[in-house]
C-alpha cells in the first residue's frame, strides 16, 4: 500500500494550496479524513475518503473480490482495444485487474480486484498459489503420458515444475500445477504428443468455481 507523506502533501498536490494554505486548512479543521476532523499533519493512506469544506475531494475505496466464470472465446483483458474483451461483463466496476490470465480457447475461474496488493500475492511466483484444472485431450490417456506430465515437461523455452496429473477418464485429466507459463498446459500436453480439446480452470488457490455458469460474476470476502 502506497501512502502520501501526509494530508499536508495531499492538500497541496491535489487542491493546489500553498503551504500556508493547507497548514491553516488542517489547523482550522476544515479538513475531515472518514468524516473525523484532524487539527495536525498526519500521514494517509490511498483507502481513506477526504474532505475539505465539508465537500469530498476524494472518496473512499472499497475493495472488491470477484471470482468470473470466463467462457471459451474471449480473452483474459479488460481493455477495449483488445478484440473479444472482458470489458461489458465488468463495466459497472472501476480499477480492476485479473489475477491470473486464461487463454481465448479456455475457460473456467478468473479472479478480479482493485487491490493490487492481494492481485500480486495471487500473481508473484514466490507465493507458490496452485491453479487446478479439468482438461480432456483429443486420445486416450496412458499411464506414461501421467507419469512424463507430473514429472515436467520440457516445452522448449522452458522445463516445467513437477505437478499433479490425475486420470479421470480415459480422455480427461485432473492438473495441479504452481506456476502460469503462457498456454502451459496446452504446450505440456502438446509436447507429449497430445492436444487440448478443452481446458477448464475449476480452482486458484482456495478459491473454487463450485456450481457457477459461464459468465456468472461472485463477490467473495477475504478470509
Amino acid at each position: 500500500m502506497s501512502f502520501y507523506r501526509k494530508i499536508k502533501y495531499f492538500l497541496v498536490h491535489t487542491l493546489n494550496l500553498t503551504n500556508k494554505e493547507a497548514s491553516q486548512a488542517i489547523e482550522n479543521g476544515w479538513v475531515k479524513i472518514n468524516n473525523e476532523t484532524i487539527t495536525q499533519n498526519v500521514i494517509i493512506d490511498e483507502l481513506s475518503e477526504i474532505k475539505f469544506n465539508d465537500v469530498i475531494v476524494r472518496e473512499k475505496i472499497e475493495f472488491v473480490y470477484l471470482k468470473f466464470y470466463k467462457p471459451i472465446g474471449f480473452q483474459s483483458s479488460l481493455s477495449t482495444k483488445v478484440e473479444n474483451n472482458l470489458f461489458d461483463f465488468f463495466k459497472n466496476y472501476k480499477g480492476l485487474s485479473i489475477a491470473g490470465r486464461l487463454d481465448k480457447q479456455s475457460e473456467g475461474l478468473l479472479l478480479l480486484s482493485n487491490d493490487g496488493k492481494w492481485v500480486e500475492k495471487m500473481i508473484n511466483p514466490k507465493y507458490i498459489k496452485q491453479k487446478e484444472y479439468f482438461v480432456e485431450l483429443d486420445k486416450e490417456v496412458t499411464k506414461e503420458f501421467i507419469l512424463n506430465f507430473s514429472l515436467g515437461v520440457d516445452i522448449g523455452f522452458y522445463k516445467t515444475l513437477p505437478c499433479i496429473c490425475k486420470l479421470i477418464n480415459n480422455k480427461t485429466i485432473n492438473v495441479v500445477i504452481t506456476e502460469g507459463k503462457n498456454k502451459q498446459i496446452r504446450r505440456m500436453c502438446f509436447k507429449l504428443g497430445y492436444n487440448v480439446v478443452n481446458l477448464k480452470r475449476i480452482r486458484m488457490d482456495s478459491y473454487t468455481l463450485d456450481l457457477m455458469k459461464e459468465g456468472e460474476i461472485a463477490q467473495f470476502k477475504l478470509p
